[in-house]
């Protein structure tokens, strides 16, 4: 029913603000905006299928989440159909006297009702940005120049880091001239004013070489930075070429805990002998592990089910959490009580029977029964 739900139905600039039905995709809405002057901020890299209504089931975030923010702040109203078929909405109008009930079902997983329309702000487009691209021999120098960049006080728009092995994927597939034995890359966007944003530029360069990047490219016109991201919008779909089934996690720790997640899952995937390959929304510590495998191998399944419970259990380990964006669902539900103790879980499913008693809506989901 949802995925027929695809209209933009309302587009106002002065407004700044869109109202979507909930099955809009969310690249559909990117190209409505365009040549407006302005855009929808969140842009998972999904976005080709993933859905507003969907971005909001999980408070999802994508590679510019660093500046701008995740699904919920973007968010201003909600329309929502109720487990006993009430239709609520919340919003749009900012109502310092209401409860900021939108944000409440931004992330909830469909568990307090069923979102139907989303008004979402608008954010105006960047007078200027710089667009990097920076390769290193090693995954530790790349994620030392992730801190360093943000110590120093810039923040990137986007900061995305690609290892090895899906480096590999996605050269075989695209042919974008990476070195085979490069072990990272970093895409690097600045935004804003253009006064400024060289000196910027010219510092992460520095910081690049500082930490034994092997080259660095800029984007010199709109097509080569459309080019420079393309690598990393094409990546997960290249990881066909590499198993014919695999499983993509979504877990986060503070970003100088980086370093030391992506050794664990390194070291995980020798233990139980499974192909892991790793993405990540670098600049907030959000690491995509896709771990590879042969659905038709019930050992092979096996190892990889393990392999992802212990890389999210050493997240939790680092102060992390095992959803950045992908959210809890089923697979991480026996995660929850070791994130949050009892009387916070109480809490969460006070609420939840607060919109549904019954528990009618995605039973079995998010919270532990």
């Amino acid at each position: 029913m949802l995925t027929r739900m695809r209209q933009v139905l309302e587009i106002s600039i002065p407004d700044r603000m869109a109202v979507v039905e909930a099955g809009v995709p969310n690249i559909q809405l990117a190209r409505r905006l365009a040549g407006t002057g302005y855009h929808y901020a969140p842009d998972p890299s999904s976005q080709g299928a993933s859905t507003v209504g969907g971005n909001v089931a999980t408070n999802a975030g994508g590679p510019h989440t660093l500046k701008d923010g995740v699904t919920v702040n973007h968010v201003l109203g909600i329309e929502a159909v109720l487990a006993d078929g009430t239709v609520l909405r919340v919003g749009p109008v900012d109502d310092p006297a209401q409860l900021d009930l939108q944000a409440v079902f931004c992330g909830s997983e469909g568990t307090l009702g069923i979102v139907t329309r989303v008004w979402v702000r608008l954010t105006r487009n960047p007078e200027s940005c710089r667009a990097l691209r920076a390769i290193f021999a090693s995954v530790d120098d790349a994620t030392a120049t992730v801190s360093q960049i943000i110590a120093a006080g810039i923040i990137p728009s986007a900061m995305e880091l690609m290892d090895q092995g899906i480096l590999g994927a996605v050269e075989e597939a695209f042919h974008f001239g990476f070195p085979p034995d490069a072990a990272a890359v970093l895409i690097i966007e600045v935004d804003g004013p253009a006064v400024g944003l060289d000196e910027k530029k010219r510092q992460i360069v520095e910081f690049c070489q500082k930490n034994n990047s092997r080259e660095v490219l800029a984007a010199q016109t709109a097509k080569e930075r459309e080019t420079l991201w393309k690598c990393r919008k094409l990546a997960v779909g290249a990881v066909g070429r590499l198993s014919n089934s695999y499983m993509i996690q979504d877990g986060v720790v503070p970003r100088t805990r980086l370093p030391h997640i992506l050794r664990s899952i390194a070291k995980i995937a020798r233990k139980h002998d499974v192909r892991i390959v790793n993405v990540a929304h670098a600049g907030d510590g959000n690491v995509h592990p896709i771990l590879l495998f042969d659905d038709r191998n019930h050992e092979q399944v096996r190892r990889a089910l393990a392999a992802g419970r212990e890389l999210l259990a050493e997240c939790i380990a680092c102060g992390g959490s095992v959803t950045a964006e992908h959210g809890v669902g089923v697979e991480k539900i026996e995660f929850m009580e070791k994130l949050f103790g009892p009387s916070d879980l109480s809490a969460m499913k006070r609420l939840r029977d607060a919109f549904d008693p019954e528990r009618l809506l995605n039973p079995g989901k998010a919270i532990p029964a």
